[in-house]
């Protein structure tokens, strides 16, 4: 009896590790949209609203999903409570969020060179700015969309079959 509960156990626990990784294959894309949606919205902010960047980044807090909005809240507060840089406010609210995200080095790398550069130039050399990020995020957001389909039923089928061979070998 108790084998068959520590095998039934075995198989659950592998079984759940594989649905959470395939899950976090499904949220990266999600998070690159969403992280794509924000800057569409920050550029429409700063060119046509003429919306300082600490109140656009607090308004994008409101209208995003966690974890993207926090980074943004984050962003917003640590702009207008220290006395800090936009470079430096946006590499440390990056830095914060990071782990919660699902996101992958190259797109840290994508979004702290774009925060690098906010703040430092003019309305149309910072659109550019935006759109150069937007069309690396879009082919990153492609590159992950294309490993979830590929990867995500066998990454489900994987965590079970490898439960169901470590029972056998146990039994």
């Amino acid at each position: 009896m108790v084998r068959i509960i520590g095998a039934i156990f075995v198989i659950l626990s592998t079984t759940l590790a594989g649905f959470e990784f395939s899950r976090h294959l499904s949220e990266r894309p999600k998070q690159l949209r969403m992280f794509r949606t924000a800057l569409q919205s920050l550029e429409a902010e700063i060119m046509y609203g003429h919306t300082p960047l600490h109140e656009a980044a607090r308004k994008l807090s409101t209208q995003l999903p966690k974890p993207i909005s926090i980074f943004f809240e984050r962003f917003s507060s640590r702009l207008t409570s220290t006395e800090t840089t936009v470079k430096v406010a946006w590499k440390e609210s990056l830095q914060e969020i990071w782990k919660m995200t699902a996101l992958k080095k190259s797109e840290y790398e994508i979004l702290l060179q774009f925060g690098e550069t906010l703040g430092k130039h003019d309305r149309a050399t910072e659109q550019k700015q935006i759109i150069l990020t937007l069309t690396h995020l879009e082919r990153e957001e492609e590159e992950a969309r294309d490993k979830q389909q590929r990867y995500e039923k066998m990454v489900k089928s994987l965590g079970f079959l490898s439960g169901l061979l470590i029972v056998i070998l146990l039994l």
